[in-house]
């Protein structure tokens, strides 16, 4: 199957239906990062079907969880996962995308300049600096991609969220667990509003989301 039909299938069975617009935009990402993937370490995923499947749709997955529009900020974006394919599907939602690295930082706003996105900034830096240039109590949802132990996301996360924001962990298969044991510490100051737990499509990999409010 080729990788723009893995793609399409595999969001439909996430309840996501990507234009052909879209699509196009998704094929052109996977060819930039495959090439800038052969200079510089973005990602250890090489195969189509990989990426497709391990960041492509496992991005996608976090859709049912933003609003149409709003602000959304990424911490911890690597090569623009989740943030650029969120972006890709809820065009009118606004994205802040941080990373620490310098190369990682430079993809992402080369990929950004590639498919002509417009209402996406990069922050080259860390979530814990508050001299990261990044508004404080903005952003309608953030997102973190398995970056860490969930008490700490929290924390880093908190400053950034607006009144009424969510914060959305997206985990692995033992997601459900790490929250529970994560429970006692945030008990006081975060509840889980709302989860998912699925396995992405194809690849047989479990995931867990949670999207988690202040108490």
């Amino acid at each position: 199957m080729n990788p723009e039909v893995l793609l399409s299938e595999g969001a439909l069975g996430l309840g996501v239906e990507l234009t052909p617009e879209m699509l196009r935009l998704f094929m052109r990402y996977l060819s930039e990062l495959k090439a800038w993937n052969t200079k510089i370490n973005l990602t250890s995923l090489r195969d189509d079907r990989d990426i497709v499947i391990g960041h492509f749709l496992d991005s996608i997955s976090a859709v049912r969880f933003m609003p149409e529009k709003g602000r959304l900020l990424d911490i911890g974006s690597g090569a623009g996962f989740p943030g650029i394919p969120i972006k890709l599907v809820i065009r009118p939602l606004e994205v802040m995308l941080i990373d620490s690295s310098h190369k990682k930082t430079a993809f992402m706003r080369e990929i950004v300049r590639v498919l002509g996105l417009d209402g996406v900034n990069i922050v080259c830096g860390r979530a814990e600096d508050e001299r990261n240039g990044i508004e404080r109590r903005s952003f309608d949802r953030v997102i973190t991609r398995a970056v860490g132990p969930i008490p700490e996301i929290l924390r880093l996360s908190e400053p950034y969220l607006a009144p009424a924001g969510r914060i959305i962990l997206m985990r692995g298969r033992r997601g459900g667990d790490e929250w529970a044991a994560a429970g006692e510490k945030v008990k006081d100051r975060f509840k889980l509003v709302d989860r998912s737990e699925f396995t992405l499509p194809y690849g047989g990999q479990s995931r867990a989301i949670l999207a988690v409010e202040l108490s």
